[in-house]
């Protein structure tokens, strides 16, 4: 398998809760080569004082920043512009990989100058696993991939851009969908568990709905009238249950 070196980003703010367990999915990886980046937003609770507790165990390649930010697709576009790695995979602060995470991921990557290598996550919610799924790439004017288990080659970032800060949830889907729309990207399934994520964050919210229906409409993918109705139906949502 080649050695090559894999960026790892987490971006997190007051992760206290929960970032222990990310932290030891990166000390458990079964491949080496892994330079690991921390972006927090300048948190006020215990969350740096628990990634120093770690911080003989991370590995050697390891850079913690701790600044303001403008959110969590701020904070991630940082991490890529620190990266060095020739892939490079963002983990949030309350979601982990499974232990052969990255080294499933350089095994079926293909080597392409710009490409995003996915596959299947495992979603949980109060604790409870809900669901185990993939959604093909051949999909994404309909649906998002999973992205927290997306690796993503930096040239990638550097020639089709990073996140969009004027989502506030869906800036993912809007990339993904650049990458999709520019014919340049190779995409590559991997039918393996690789990330376990926490559901309940903003992606997950009425807003996130909200953003993915605009993008695309916005786009050409999503008819007046469907996104008419799925605007109407979310604000209706969001007053029944807010």
């Amino acid at each position: 398998m080649q050695e090559i070196l894999v960026s790892v980003l987490t971006p997190c703010y007051n992760s206290a809760k929960t970032i222990e367990k990310t932290l030891e999915c990166i000390e458990k990886q079964t491949y080496q080569n892994i330079e690991y980046i921390i972006v927090d937003g300048g948190s006020t609770d215990d969350t740096r004082n628990i990634i120093e507790k770690h911080r003989s165990r991370l590995p050697e390649r390891f850079t913690l920043i701790s600044e303001k930010d403008n959110g969590i697709y701020d904070a991630m576009n940082k991490g890529i512009g620190l990266a060095s790695g020739e892939l490079i995979g963002i983990v949030n602060s309350d979601d982990w990989y499974e232990a052969d995470t990255i080294e499933q991921i350089v095994k079926h990557y293909q080597g392409n100058a710009k490409e995003v290598v996915y596959g299947m996550q495992r979603t949980f919610l109060n604790g409870k696993e809900k669901a185990t799924f993939i959604y093909h790439h051949d999909f994404l004017p309909e649906q998002m991939i999973t992205h927290p288990t997306c690796f993503v080659t930096k040239e990638a970032y550097q020639e089709l851009g990073v996140f969009d800060l004027k989502y506030r949830s869906a800036a993912d889907y809007d990339l993904m969908l650049r990458f999709y729309e520019s014919k340049k990207v190779t995409f590559t399934p991997v039918y393996r568990v690789l990330s376990n994520f926490q559901l309940g964050g903003m992606s997950s919210s009425q807003v996130g709905v909200r953003e993915n229906a605009t993008i695309r409409y916005e786009r050409g993918f999503m008819s007046k009238k469907k996104y008419r109705f799925v605007m109407i139906k979310s604000r209706i949502y969001e007053w029944l249950h807010g």
